[in-house]
């Protein structure tokens, strides 16, 4: 089972660029709104609006907020989300492909 969150949340992700090196994902949510268990690659998260958001994994959770303009390094993670703000989320996604035959460089 695919855990592509395009394929498992297309109604807040969307590709809006891609290549053979990088997938550019567009993220938007509103107040309440929760997204499936999907999974990211390496990827830079950039902010195009502040959010409060809380992370779910399995039984865990933790709360994140960020503020706008934020520019963040995401390490590979599985996870599931819920907007508990009052603001909508608008965030962008670069996600790093791993080159072909996978050593790295």
């Amino acid at each position: 089972m695919s855990l592509d969150p395009v394929e498992t949340n297309p109604d807040h992700y969307s590709v809006v660029f891609e290549n053979e090196k990088v997938r550019v994902l567009e993220y938007r949510d509103g107040p309440g709104h929760r997204t499936t268990v999907h999974e990211h690659p390496d990827s830079v998260m950039y902010t195009l609006s502040g959010f409060r958001r809380r992370l779910h994994r399995g039984e865990a959770h933790r709360d994140v907020e960020m503020s706008e303009g934020a520019v963040t390094w995401l390490p590979a993670q599985q996870h599931a989300g819920e907007n508990i703000g009052d603001s909508p989320t608008h965030v962008l996604f670069v996600e790093i492909k791993a080159p072909a035959g996978g050593d790295g460089g």
